[in-house]
């Protein structure tokens, strides 16, 4: 639920594929998602892309939230994935809000803690986690119910942190071991448990 003074902001709607806040930008807003998805990845000298987080509806960007605090600019990139419908909110009713409204502070400390949190897993899946076992996870966790992934392997890599050339040989392989199928821009699941036992 959110708190009730940020609905006296405008909203702003963005079609899907747009880039929202570029890499070096300065942060002049905090964006709240109202509707839609928005994702932040960082991207190196060389062109690759991480995905850092999402941020859904109901929920701000923890990085644009520190940028607010300390006036530095946007380290990352965030493009919408779907279309997006935000609250916008200027800096100097961001930082008034923090100090007068009790509402507006736990909804924003919350969702960065929660954010932080979760950017730390990810680190230490990055970084300890081999990419196998990265792979074994994603493809496990986001599979549907038909166990069916649609993503390039383009995609899953960057989703992964990894080089496309390395996710689609680690697939290669396990469709020769007969634990999923590659098709098209997508990823058939033949194997749940033969898959899980690997990760273990």
């Amino acid at each position: 639920m959110l708190p009730e003074v940020i609905q006296q902001y405008p909203e702003i709607q963005a079609p899907a594929n747009q880039a929202l806040l570029t890499q070096g930008q300065h942060c002049e807003n905090c964006f709240v998602i109202t509707q839609g998805c928005v994702k932040v990845f960082g991207r190196s000298s060389e062109g690759r892309e991480l995905v850092l987080y999402r941020i859904n509806s109901g929920e701000i960007c923890v990085l644009t939230t520190a940028c607010l605090l300390s006036n530095d600019s946007f380290p990352a990139e965030a493009v919408s994935e779907s279309p997006v419908t935000a609250r916008v909110i200027p800096l100097q009713d961001f930082r008034r809000l923090l100090g007068e409204s009790e509402s507006f502070r736990e909804f924003v400390f919350d969702g960065f803690s929660q954010r932080l949190a979760n950017l730390m897993q990810q680190l230490e899946s990055i970084t300890l986690a081999s990419v196998d076992k990265r792979l074994l996870s994603y493809l496990l966790n986001n599979a549907d119910y038909k166990n069916q992934l649609s993503a390039t392997h383009q995609f899953i890599a960057i989703e992964i942190g990894s080089a496309r050339e390395v996710v689609s040989r680690h697939l290669k392989s396990l469709e020769k071991q007969g634990l999923l199928k590659l098709q098209r821009g997508s990823v058939l699941l033949l194997d749940r448990d033969g898959l899980q036992a690997l990760i273990t």
